[in-house]
């Protein structure tokens, strides 16, 4: 790793300290594509948005160090206002980055109350310069082969997210959902979009080359509440993006209560996904099953729009108690008569599905019974719970 590190000082009396200059104040996000005119050009920047992180900080920045990467490598890191040392902690290891040959630039604001993080993580994609930028949090820890691995596989796809596998701590924690991460066949990279789990390779694993940021970006600005990565992710398939993982290790993933992804509301979550399903499957089919005739499936069917409810020609499921039933009526419909959509035996059910039966949690006997079946996920069915 090679490259100098950047001066650093500080501008008192306005609203933005920068700590590192090289992106003048006035610089917006959505002008973030290019290096700043005149900045020495990286192969890599890590980008790390940082807000009251100085628990961790020491132990990520050491890794950081670490990288086995031959290439030159920036890190490029915006405070969201911290109210801890994260700022001091950081600037404390500009000798070690130095040393390595590590640039370092880094800025921030003081005011009151932080402007989220995708606001933080466009603004250190803008004072970066790498041709690849590789995002980092603040409470993870990269392992040293991160770097050159996904930046060999980014190379390879330039118009593609890169993942990797990660390694969750404290161990057991979210069990399913690291499961999840890890298992995804290639082709469920793409198939799997729509589950309540969000991105199929998830954020803080994050590799692409700037320009495809640029295309795709930047980051959603609102604030705390708000998925940007989801809303980033979505708008990298909507623009042809691919989706690869690196099938190794190559992340701690850290857990812990105070991680911005628990201020984001379900609720939000959903309407985002029931939007990108009708948008990218559900204009494609004539009709279709929705596989569970309980809560998570008439929630869908109500979700939908009109013009999708009337494409819902079944809802299947194993419980007699709801198949004796023989349909589920849409008492909050307008219409006249209300709608009633018969619910019948999976077996009995015709493709294709949108499957709306948690994964993992059957002991294997909803797979089992999508497996009897001989479909294809992706062409018979997809899941979404």
């Amino acid at each position: 790793m090679s490259g100098p590190r950047r001066s650093c000082k500080e501008e008192s009396g306005s609203e933005s300290k920068r700590l590192c200059t090289r992106v003048p104040p006035e610089m917006r996000a959505r002008d973030c594509g290019q290096p700043t005119e005149g900045s020495s050009s990286h192969e890599v920047s890590v980008i790390m948005p940082v807000y009251n992180a100085s628990e961790w900080l020491d132990e990520c920045l050491q890794a950081i160090l670490q990288q086995d990467f031959e290439g030159s490598m920036e890190l490029s890191v915006y405070d969201d206002g911290s109210s801890d040392n994260s700022r001091e902690i950081i600037e404390s290891w500009s000798e070690k980055f130095e040393k390595r040959g590590v640039s370092m630039v880094m800025s921030g604001h003081n005011l009151d109350s932080p402007k989220g993080v995708g606001f933080a993580k466009n603004q250190a994609v803008c004072q970066s310069s790498g041709r690849y930028l590789c995002f980092q949090d603040a409470d993870d820890l990269m392992k040293p082969q991160r770097v050159k691995l996904q930046h060999q596989t980014a190379v390879l796809n330039p118009t593609t997210i890169v993942g990797c596998k990660v390694c969750r701590v404290p161990e057991g924690s979210t069990e399913r959902y690291t499961r999840w991460i890890n298992s995804l066949t290639p082709d469920q990279l793409l198939t799997q979009v729509y589950t309540s789990h969000g991105p199929t390779v998830i954020m803080p694993t994050w590799f692409c080359s700037r320009d495809w940021f640029k295309k795709v970006g930047p980051f959603n600005e609102g604030g705390k509440g708000v998925p940007e990565d989801l809303l980033f992710f979505y708008e990298s398939l909507r623009h042809g993006g691919g989706v690869v993982r690196v099938d190794d290790c190559l992340l701690v993933y850290r857990y812990h209560e105070n991680a911005a992804t628990h201020s984001v509301l379900e609720e939000t979550i959903w309407r985002l996904r029931v939007e990108f399903l009708q948008e990218r499957v559900l204009s494609q089919w004539e009709s279709f099953t929705i596989w569970n005739a309980g809560k998570q499936g008439r929630k869908l069917y109500r979700s939908l729009s009109p013009t999708n409810q009337r494409k819902v020609k079944a809802f299947c499921d194993v419980d007699q108690n709801k198949i004796q039933k023989g349909f589920y009526t849409y008492e909050e419909s307008k219409e006249r008569p209300k709608p009633k959509i018969p619910v019948v035996h999976f077996k009995n059910a015709c493709a294709p599905f949108i499957v709306c039966v948690k994964l993992d949690m059957t002991d294997g006997v909803m797979e089992e019974n999508l497996l009897s079946l001989k479909l294809t996920e992706g062409k018979h069915y997809y899941h979404f719970n």
